[in-house]
């Protein structure tokens, strides 16, 4: 099979240059999109919701508080090892249903959507469900273009992490407090709202409950698992793999590996950004109907293998990313360049 993506023999990740990878096209999917339909329409049948991802948001809420609970007591080392092993997959799975409301893909209520998407950022302490969905789609209106694409990292961050093991192992690690670093740079998108409040004030009621009634180890299951959901563990190669230039100048890559069934089939990326309508239960679906247009694409097989590569690949880093300087055909002034 042709472009199977194993990060030990995939092309170079491009240059080794510290400035961003520029371009004066327009993102690739919405006219992939409407070339793959012209050839399957079928596709447009896959467009809905998933109503049934609120009831996996309430139980798995459940199943994370009961670790919490379980874990209570034990050591901090339990608590850590139980936190990366078991904790980070719930987290990470809690993440792809917050995505999933975000694109109103649960139910066809924006508010239903919003208050199932505040009940699944309980269990990750930080109220980040609804700031989440404002800079998300921007993500996919305008993906590249620096004053409205949260998902690219700042200058400053990919200047101060660099190349080295060490500066991207750390980078991993605290991915969250760099992600909060970025919506200033994002000047036209309002950060506070009136649900954003709400999702401060649940967040909040949540976490002193947590604290009062299991105790603060319970609370570092919860915030452990948060963090290793989004960073140094091989769920958090998912950054890396959605839109970092592991292989030529391909800017949105999927992941078909055995994590795509606990992370949801979020690895279905160019399939997500092609037809944003679909929920996450049937992307696999999209891919079968365009076979010639997904499995000629570069993908990967392996987040563990690509999280090694990230690390140890002075090739690799937050340099990686196409930046553009249109939006929606419109030219916008281009990021400067890095001295």
């Amino acid at each position: 099979m042709t472009s199977v993506a194993d990060p030990s023999v995939s092309g170079s990740a491009g240059p080794r240059r510290d400035d961003f990878s520029y371009s004066t096209a327009r993102e690739p999917h919405a006219g992939r999109a409407r070339e793959i339909l012209k050839r399957h329409p079928a596709i447009r049948d896959l467009v809905g919701r998933n109503p049934w991802s609120a009831l996996l948001v309430f139980v798995l809420v459940g199943v994370q508080v009961g670790a919490a609970w379980l874990l209570r007591d034990e050591a901090i080392w339990v608590v850590l090892v139980a936190a990366f092993a078991g904790g980070a997959f719930v987290s990470h799975t809690l993440w792809v249903l917050i995505h999933e409301c975000a694109h109103n893909l649960v139910f066809r209520s924006s508010t239903l959507n919003r208050l199932v998407a505040i009940v699944a950022n309980l269990p990750h302490l930080l109220p980040s469900a609804l700031s989440f969905q404002k800079y998300h789609l921007k993500h996919h209106a305008f993906q590249g273009v620096y004053e409205l694409d949260a998902d690219l990292p700042n200058l400053w961050e990919a200047r101060l992490v660099g190349r080295s093991f060490l500066g991207k192992a750390i980078w991993l690690f605290l991915f969250p407090i760099f992600q909060v670093s970025r919506p200033p740079r994002l000047k036209e998108i309002r950060l506070f709202d009136g649900w954003v409040f709400v999702n401060i004030a649940a967040q909040v009621a949540f976490d002193v409950l947590v604290l009062a009634l299991l105790g603060p180890k319970a609370l570092l299951f919860l915030g452990a698992s948060f963090f290793f959901s989004v960073g140094l563990h091989p769920l958090g190669a998912r950054w890396i793999q959605e839109h970092y230039l592991v292989n030529g100048d391909q800017e949105t890559t999927s992941y078909y590996g055995i994590l795509n069934i606990p992370a949801l089939n979020v690895g279905y990326h160019n399939e997500h950004h092609d037809f944003p309508s679909v929920p996450w239960s049937r992307l696999p679906a999209v891919r079968k109907a365009a076979p010639e247009a997904y499995d000629t694409l570069f993908w990967h097989r392996s987040w563990t293998l690509l999280l090694l590569r990230f690390l140890f690949d002075p090739n690799l880093s937050l340099w990686s990313r196409v930046v553009r300087a249109e939006r929606g055909g419109v030219s916008v002034a281009a990021v400067p360049a890095t001295p």
